[in-house]
């Protein structure tokens, strides 16, 4: 039976090709997600290590690195590490060298004014020369290190963009006015945040410190040991040495370096499994290809079946022979989708460090014997598994319909089996789907899909007969026997007809529900925007840290500003004793209803100026606040105090979580902590001229962005339109693999026809005729898939924007008419493009030979 197998697969090495390359192509994409992610995480890791080996233990200031970026509080709370520090621990027996460091974002504009890199991704840093003048965190390019405020140094590849060369004026701002320092010297960097397209300013240690913390603070030390020295016993001195306090941490360099790559592989598996997701999708697909090919392929065989019983092969050993056939199919497919993955994995490394400049570490490929084995296992047991229902099938076959008809008609007991599992399904995903909608439970609509979407697909065999029948009527008028022959050569066989639709619905049910989820999240946001923010700009850093303290107050003096509303973030204990934290958004209450909408469910919009707060809806579900509910609160500068709840704000994008008066929070604030968000109406509106005095006011700082209603939009736009390409091209595989199973449908039931198409030949029916009645059958089958996709997919994305009408109020669900009906298009389109070859061989046929044919 092995040898049969063999044989048959050889024999039909033509008609099992779409399912090669359906397999190879769902392999693919499994291995060449693990070698991409096996690759980055090794080269991650090898970088990693490489930033510990100089450093063999660190002490590091949690509350000074967190304030250094937030741009907050500079002064000193607790035990800090000081330049005291520094030298204490630089005597220990042991210690060879300490570096004192300090960091946080800096901006670097080009020679237009404009921020290089990405706003998080924009780094600040002391250069700590050695005895040679060096700092080998930095390897000097060209040049030389910075030697006081008025010098900066940048990384090689920040100046290259820039067009700066040695000598140069750079512009350079944290959050506050831009300095005009000159470039001594450019360097290399192996920091993540800078490697994957930010930048890198040094500066002096004093203009750092002043910069980011206060004058003789450090946020970390790095201790380089003497050779021969115990990391372990160092570091025992070192925490003897240091400050005592729950802010001050210290720890080994390999022990951080080991908390680095677990964060390391952390990235990598959930990059992993996201991109699995997809995989899987395409392997899904790829099932209904291979069930519908082995289910052609017994139909075909079926006197070749019968008669290996009448000889005396068992059911077992039919089943065995359909199933080894699939195996080496699927062992085939698997070995080749393994090379075309590390083919794929090699090349998307490449592609992101060319044209799409992300500067991904270097480091070979990565091909683990786990994503071979992972690989090799997946394209396998998906093609045996796919195989196993029409392996079962064949062996029922009797050993009397040798003498019978080719093709054994389903049963109508199958039939009903099969109709009555659909139905249960769709009722019960249906049920949960209700279920989830009217309780927000976003799992629940999960698995309502889910159940729904099985339901239909096992339904589609009782959905084609009438769904065909809307859209045949047009063909036969309009191509007339070609066309009515189509209609009946689509519904002849409904689970065929079911199983090769089915592929393609998967693709575009998924892309409708994206596409709907996405017009429907842009409409509302879009809608928010108009109605909730009044300003006609908002202020705010790129990197969404917090405006200096002055910001506000020089652009309330920009001509043509008629009111300003400065939103802060104040963190405070909630509580007797300050059991739980809260955070609270100060603005003013004489200017925020000029700038920001004020939507009240329950008590007074003007309750801050009533000295008490507003809080949204969504916050107050969340944390049980009520209306008149009363806070104890203790201020970051220790006072104690009480907050009346005095309204319920509708959700809001404008004003989201506890709003509270300026007046009674602001003073209690922490010293030198700016606004998030300065929100600006002008006199005459929203102008250009505006826009630029708004610039000039803040110094043109690179990092801080001024934007209007409009650009809002857009960018809150170009958010959700990536993501959707994104999803778009990972969906992409799904949709060729379904194209591939349109194609193989069609060529193999082209190879079942030859005597009926034969005998249309014989009759009178032409060659275009032959090759019209192949495109509009394919057609057929592929507009009906295109019809129920896009019907689950409106019907999913509605459900999953239900869930979120809380979260975003006003949210409905747009289905966008063009989109949906260029999904349409595009499944009409695939349809004909997979029958042309079909078609082509169908209408080459030899009249006599086909007529004769078995």
């Amino acid at each position: 039976m092995f040898r049969t197998a063999l044989r048959n697969v050889l024999a039909h090495k033509g008609r099992l090709l779409m399912t090669v390359l359906a397999v190879m192509l769902g392999t693919a994409f499994v291995a060449g997600t693990l070698v991409f992610s096996d690759t980055l995480g090794n080269a991650l890791r090898t970088q990693n290590s490489k930033s510990y080996t100089d450093i063999a233990v660190t002490v590091s200031d949690r509350e000074a690195a967190n304030r250094s970026y937030d741009h907050g509080d500079r002064a000193v709370d607790g035990p800090t590490i000081t330049e005291g520090t520094r030298q204490k621990v630089a005597a220990l027996p042991g210690a060879a060298e300490v570096r004192g460091i300090v960091s946080g974002f800096a901006g670097i504009a080009d020679k237009k004014g404009a921020l290089i890199g990405n706003g998080f991704s924009t780094t600040g840093t002391n250069y700590v020369p050695g005895a040679d003048g060096t700092d080998p965190r930095y390897p000097l390019v060209e040049g030389r290190g910075p030697k006081d405020a008025t010098e900066v140094v940048l990384d090689a590849k920040t100046a290259d963009k820039g067009g700066f060369k040695v000598g140069d004026t750079v512009r350079v701002a944290v959050n506050g006015p831009v300095m005009n320092l000159k470039l001594t010297g450019t360097v290399h960097t192996n920091d993540p945040r800078v490697v994957a397209g930010g930048s890198l300013a040094a500066f002096d240690t004093a203009t750092a410190q002043r910069l980011y913390l206060t004058p003789g603070r450090f946020a970390e030390l790095d201790v380089k040991a003497e050779p021969g020295t115990d990391d372990a016993a160092l570091l025992a001195a070192v925490k003897q040495a240091a400050p005592q306090g729950d802010n001050i941490d210290a720890k080994t360099g390999r022990e951080l370096a080991d908390e680095q790559d677990r964060m390391i592989k952390q990235g990598t598996r959930v990059l992993s499994t996201f991109l699995l997701g997809f995989a899987g999708i395409a392997l899904f697909v790829g099932i209904f290809i291979i069930a519908n090919t082995f289910s052609m392929l017994v139909a075909q065989r079926t006197k070749e079946l019968a008669l290996l019983r009448a000889i005396g092969a068992s059911r077992r050993q039919i089943t065995r022979s359909v199933l080894v056939e699939a195996l080496l199919v699927g062992l085939t497919a698997s070995v080749t989708g393994l090379l075309a993955g590390i083919g794929i994995a090699a090349g998307l490394k490449s592609l992101l460090n060319g044209p799409m400049e992300a500067n991904l570490p270097d480091g070979p490929l990565i091909v683990g014997p786990s994503t071979v084995i992972t690989a090799l296992a997946v394209g396998v047991l998906v093609t045996v598994l796919a195989a196993w229902l029409p392996a079962r099938r064949a062996s029922r076959i009797a050993p009397v319909a040798a003498m019978s008809a080719v093709e054994q008609p389903a049963t109508q007991k199958g039939l009903r089996v099969r109709n009555t599992i659909g139905l249960l399904f769709s009722a019960a995903g249906a049920a949960a789907l209700l279920a989830g909608v009217s309780g927000k439970e976003v799992k629940l609509v999960g698995l309502g899909s889910g159940a729904l979407l099985i339901g239909v697909f096992v339904l589609t065999p009782l959905l084609s007969r009438p769904l065909i029948a809307l859209i045949a009527p047009l063909l036969r008028a309009v191509y007339g026997a070609p066309g009515k022959l189509a209609q009946e050569n689509a519904v002849r066989n409904p689970r065929r007809t079911a199983a090769t639709a089915s592929a393609l619905t998967i693709g575009v049910t998924l892309i409708t529900s994206l596409t709907v989820i996405g017009a429907s999240v842009n409409q509302a946001v879009d809608k928010l925007t108009a109605t909730d923010l009044k300003a006609d700009y908002t202020v705010t850093m790129q990197n969404f840290s917090a405006l200096s303290p002055e910001v506000a107050t020089q652009l309330a003096k920009a001509p043509g500003v008629s009111a300003i509303g400065a939103e802060r973030g104040v963190p405070v204990k909630v509580g007797a004793n300050g059991e739980d934290s809260e955070w609270l958004t100060t603005m003013d209450a004489a200017t925020i209803d000029q700038v920001a909408t004020v939507k009240v469910t329950e008590g007074s919009a003007d309750a801050l100026k009533q000295g008490k707060l507003l809080v949204s809806s969504g916050r107050a579900e969340h944390g049980g606040y009520k209306l008149g509910d009363t806070l104890a609160v203790t201020y970051p500068d220790g006072a104690k105090g009480t907050l009346t709840v005095g309204g319920i704000l509708e959700s809001s994008t404008m004003l989201a979580g506890i709003v509270a008066p300026e007046s009674v929070v602001g003073p209690h604030a922490l010293p030198g902590s700016g606004p998030q968000k300065v929100l600006v109406k002008g006199v005459n509106g929203a102008t250009p001229e505006l826009k630029q005095a708004l610039r000039d006011a803040t110094g043109g700082n690179p990092l801080i962005a001024v934007k209007d209603a409009k650009e809002i939009k857009a960018e809150n736009r170009s958010m959700v339109t990536g993501i959707l390409n994104m999803m778009y091209g990972l969906l992409g595989m799904s949709v060729v693999i379904a194209v591939l199973g349109v194609v193989n449908t069609m060529a193999m039931s082209v190879f079942e026809r030859r005597r009926e198409i034969g005998m249309l030949r014989a009759v009178g029916l032409n060659r275009l005729g032959i090759r019209r009645m192949v495109r509009l059958e394919s057609l057929l089958i592929a507009l009906f898939g295109g019809l129920v996709g896009v019907g689950l997919g409106i019907l999913v994305a509605w459900a999953a924007v239900r869930t979120l009408a809380d979260s975003l109020h006003g949210i409905t669900t747009v289905v966008p008419p063009v989109q949906t009906a260029c999904y349409l298009l595009a499944a009409a389109v695939i349809g004909l493009l997979a029958a042309l070859w079909p078609a082509y061989r169908a209408s080459k046929l030899d009249i006599l030979g086909a007529i004769k044919s078995q």
